[in-house]
């Protein structure tokens, strides 16, 4: 028996597009022997050419494959996010005993992760949600992975997850996230704090371009810069690459030939659909996925551009000022990013306390410091500020992000003005500053607004002198 329990493999993989290929292959790299199983041959065959000295082994019936596995197996779903999980779940079932371990590794939505789990724990198996982040390369040479579900479950396969991962100072990007779905939400926010970031740098550029007039070798020089500050990031220097890449199949730059409509698999929408039903503003992250649907309106966009009159942006040609405003608006997108992650943070912690999951926020930035598109340095400093206080409310309170959103607040504003001054759209900036004025107001104006509510629905409202539910005839 023991024997033929060292020709069973590890783990099991089913699914060989880009992502579960490239993740079988990081298993077998790390000398964990791997099954695969894909409903296309194709794929299998594909994947076992390109692996031959591996651990890696390839099975053409699902049946086969399952039985390749040691027990308690485990098995990694790498399907489209949907029916597809539901569809593979139900054909392993019969072939699986108790105890035995399914992980979904797609993009799920957090509530089916939470359906799926409890189904399967009811039958007796174990189930674990599982957000991989880093897309191809990510999968292939170290991801940050946001595991999901019964820590017993986790603790099969940490061994596994935590020597494939994107490994930063030593620690690796993987941790136990929390119960059910908890794993497959936080990886939904992750993806809407990438939206932001993504728009608010597209915005940065956007002024630097039509205000300074930067063209894509002096944007090079410029993100290199940022790069090496505190601003380093991923994105940001893969936005350096961008610029520096010459169009091949013409002349110029790459960037400038290609068409100003976003796509989206839909993660960025779940993020704000999500904070609505836990009443937590996330204004920047919603802001990008919207921005991403008007980019889409690109035949209606040139049609209005020629119909709708407004202000034009004109080049700022005095040397001093164009430097100092691509200061500025380096420290704004700064000071942005922080709003838009103080939202994506706050939002996790209210999900934790709506389902109990006790979220360590400060482990989650860790994990997000490697591997992910989001990581950047800044993450140490988020990573600190729910160390020194895990039960902080909001990151603009921790004395590190309130001194750099104060140090460059006037610069921030002073940005926006000169965008809106010039017809430049900045919907991730502005919503950015007014979510930062917002939570910093000790009034806003919703008494009014209760007042209102009151006049036409009778829905009362509350005093400030005195306690009590009122309403009023109010004519």
């Amino acid at each position: 028996m023991e024997e033929q329990s060292k020709k069973l493999s590890a783990i099991g993989v089913i699914g060989l597009a880009v992502m579960g290929s490239n993740l079988a292959l990081n298993i077998a790299d790390h000398g964990f022997s791997v099954s695969v199983y894909n409903r296309s041959a194709e794929k299998t065959e594909n994947l076992l050419k390109e692996s031959e000295e591996m651990p890696l082994k390839g099975f053409f019936s699902i049946e086969e494959f399952v039985q390749s596995l040691v027990r308690p197996r485990k098995i990694i779903l790498m399907v489209k996010a949907g029916a597809a999980v539901d569809s593979s779940i139900d054909q392993l079932i019969p072939l699986l005993d108790q105890g035995d371990l399914i992980i979904d590794g797609g993009n799920s939505y957090y509530q089916d992760t939470v359906r799926r789990s409890r189904r399967l724990q009811d039958d007796g198996f174990l189930y674990l949600g599982t957000g991989i982040s880093g897309g191809e390369e990510g999968a292939r040479f170290g991801p940050a992975i946001m595991p999901g579900g019964a820590e017993s479950a986790y603790r099969l396969v940490e061994n596994i997850f935590t020597s494939i991962s994107a490994q930063v100072e030593g620690d690796p990007c993987c941790t136990y996230i929390g119960p059910d779905g908890a794993g497959h939400f936080v990886k939904m926010v992750h993806n809407g704090i990438e939206y932001a970031d993504m728009q608010l740098i597209s915005e940065a550029y956007s002024i630097l371009k039509n205000l300074l007039g930067y063209k894509p070798e002096q944007l090079k020089d410029v993100f290199t810069d940022w790069s090496r500050g505190e601003l380093s990031s991923y994105l940001i220097d893969i936005t350096a690459d961008i610029f520096g890449k010459k169009d091949e199949d013409g002349e110029g730059y790459l960037v400038d030939k290609i068409l100003d409509v976003a796509g989206q698999k839909g993660t960025g929408k779940w993020t704000s659909q999500i904070a609505l039903d836990l009443g937590v503003p996330v204004s920047t992250i919603t802001s990008a996925v919207f921005e991403r649907y008007i980019s889409a309106m690109k035949e209606e966009r040139v049609a209005a551009s020629g119909k709708l009159g407004g202000s034009i942006s004109s080049i700022i040609s005095d040397q001093a000022e164009a430097t100092e405003l691509a200061e500025a608006v380096r420290q704004a997108l700064y000071a942005s990013k922080i709003c838009s992650y103080a939202q994506g943070f706050g939002m996790m912690r209210a999900a934790s306390e709506e389902y109990g999951w006790n979220l360590d926020l400060g482990k989650i930035a860790m994990i997000f410091r490697g591997g992910c598109i989001i990581r950047a340095q800044f993450l140490n400093r988020i990573k600190d500020a729910y160390e020194k206080n895990p039960q902080l409310a909001n990151l603009l309170l921790d004395d590190y992000f309130q001194s750099a959103v104060e140090k460059y607040q006037q610069s921030w504003r002073r940005v926006i003005i000169k965008a809106v001054e010039a017809g430049i759209p900045v919907p991730g900036f502005s919503s950015a500053l007014a979510y930062f004025d917002s939570y910093r107001s000790a009034e806003l104006p919703m008494n009014l607004l209760q007042a209102q509510r009151d006049y036409f629905g009778a829905h009362t409202y509350q005093r400030i002198d005195r306690d009590g539910v009122f309403h009023t005839e109010w004519i």
